[in-house]
């Protein structure tokens, strides 16, 4: 069942490629490789691809590697060009020795992926987001029949509002809120999934009677006031992605991380202040970019704004004397959309990333 499970995420990130995309190779790509652990489709494509998102393109035809994400450790990839002069990727001749104890590392090995599952896989049913109107008119929870708020699975919750019976339902907690970064707005709201189970009971809030719920898995302390949501309302992706870059115009920023932390990096999970009305998809790869630190002119020559005086820092009219330039510094992949916002994963990154770095199209190689 696990291994099930795990294929049917993988096909969901899956990219679907347009024959008309060019691939072009890396300046320095070179003629084998060897894969490590630790390795995705996106890294070893980056090894050989300007643009790692056309890496369907490069195991094209190639019977060998009919099922990309099913390539080891230790498997060796040869460059080739077809009778058309375009590069493809094949498996070259295995180096191992046949032994039994080679046999069972390799059989315990996991296979190459494409992004970590286990970033993304929580994600997939149960990730959202809550604007302001579902926090205003959601059901939510009343108490429960045992009457006091630590709760563990297999008990009953009451809800104010009318659930259908059999329908499959998740409890969240209204985490903190995301803003606007100009207008200050609250746009959304982070949800903290608590609890999961089924409508056992439709209820009638009109005459003052809770529907009930039967939690079925209790995540956390579910508490009165929690948002109940259904968990098949927006909350399941598509059976694959076509991966493409944006071709949103609007510049936008990481507001939030799923680690909370101060930097992050590779195959962390980001919302975005772009969404579905400035044009954004699913399967969108945005650039991630961060403007250079600032410099200022001071009687002993320039200095780094950070680095100036008090006074010079107060006196001048902005944080830099010169308009220093944006910097590429990663990139990223849309996996879930929302009106105003949207969920990423770091796909690719040289240094750490913080909140408010830029995202953006991105740039010709």
């Amino acid at each position: 069942m696990q291994k099930k499970i795990l294929f049917f995420i993988s096909c969901l990130i899956l990219p679907s490629l347009s024959v008309a995309d060019k691939l072009t190779l890396t300046q320095d790509a070179p003629k084998t490789y060897v894969v490590k652990k630790g390795d995705t489709l996106w890294d070893i494509s980056a090894i050989f691809l300007n643009e790692p998102w056309l890496w369907p393109k490069l195991w094209r035809i190639n019977p060998e590697i009919a099922n990309p994400h099913l390539i080891y450790p230790g498997d060796q990839l040869r460059l080739v060009f077809d009778a058309n002069g375009e590069p493809m990727l094949v498996k070259g001749k295995p180096t191992l020795k046949w032994s039994p104890q080679v046999r069972t590392k390799l059989k315990d090995q996991n296979p190459i992926e494409t992004v970590s599952l286990e970033t993304i896989a929580p994600y997939i049913r149960y990730g959202t987001l809550l604007s302001p109107q579902d926090v205003a008119d959601s059901p939510y929870v009343l108490g429960s029949d045992n009457g006091y708020k630590s709760s563990v699975e297999g008990f009953k919750l009451y809800v104010k509002g009318d659930l259908e019976v059999g329908l499959s339902y998740a409890v969240y907690h209204k985490g903190d809120a995301i803003k606007n970064p100009v207008t200050e707005e609250v746009v959304a709201y982070e949800a903290i999934l608590v609890g999961t189970g089924k409508g056992i009971r439709k209820g009638d809030i009109a005459n003052k009677e809770p529907s009930t719920i039967y939690i079925e898995g209790a995540e956390r302390e579910i508490r009165s006031g929690d948002i109940v949501k259904p968990v098949n309302e927006g909350q399941l992706l598509p059976s694959f992605f076509t991966m493409q870059p944006t071709v949103v115009q609007d510049k936008g920023k990481i507001l939030s991380s799923a680690s909370k932390t101060r930097e992050f990096g590779k195959f962390e999970v980001v919302i975005l202040d772009l969404g579905i009305e400035n044009g954004v998809k699913l399967g969108d790869i945005f650039s991630i970019a961060r403007k250079s630190p600032g410099v200022v002119e001071t009687e002993n020559g320039p200095v780094y704004t950070e680095d100036a005086s008090l006074w010079k820092r107060l006196s001048s009219e902005s944080d830099s004397d010169y308009n220093m330039p944006y910097e590429e510094i990663g990139k990223m992949m849309v996996f879930k959309t929302f009106d105003q916002l949207s969920m990423a994963v770091i796909m690719h990154t040289e240094k750490p990333l913080r909140i408010d770095d830029t995202v953006a199209q991105p740039t010709a190689p």
